[in-house]
């Protein structure tokens, strides 16, 4: 059985912390996959906003994903809170991939690292762009 291999970034931008909420679990009574998606979307909020971005206005532009990656490492449970750092991998002229690492806070506990291709997306005219000098910037500056 093979797994899904994530780069780690050489260092990481963000962190921010997230508390599962009882909309997050799953039948099986832990994190749903599809939460931890959404965990992330909400992570990268945090992270644009840091930055005096948003998803719709970077420079101008806006980011749409083009893919996702999961790979579970351990279960997080309703009221868990959870650690999240956020880096950049493989910035291009037009997108990046962004990963996140997510922890549980009380013990350590890995949960999961998730990868999500995003592209500098123009939704005016429907079509990729490329990627804003301010946001190259500030990413490699640290801000």
């Amino acid at each position: 059985m093979s797994r899904i291999q994530i780069e780690t970034p050489e260092k990481w931008l963000f962190h921010t912390r997230i508390k599962v909420q009882i909309g997050d679990i799953n039948y099986g009574n832990h994190l749903s996959n599809d939460a931890i998606l959404r965990l992330c979307h909400e992570a990268r909020m945090r992270l644009l906003s840091n930055y005096g971005f948003n998803e719709i206005d970077i420079g101008g532009t806006g980011l749409i994903m083009l893919d996702a990656a999961l790979q579970f490492q351990g279960q997080g449970f309703y009221g868990d809170e959870l650690d999240f750092d956020l880096g950049i991998t493989n910035l291009s002229n037009t997108g990046f991939t962004l990963i996140y690492k997510l922890h549980r806070t009380r013990d350590g506990a890995a949960i999961a690292m998730v990868k999500t291709g995003m592209a500098f997306f123009n939704y005016e005219r429907q079509r990729i762009s490329r990627t804003p000098e301010i946001f190259r910037s500030a990413i490699t500056q640290g801000n």
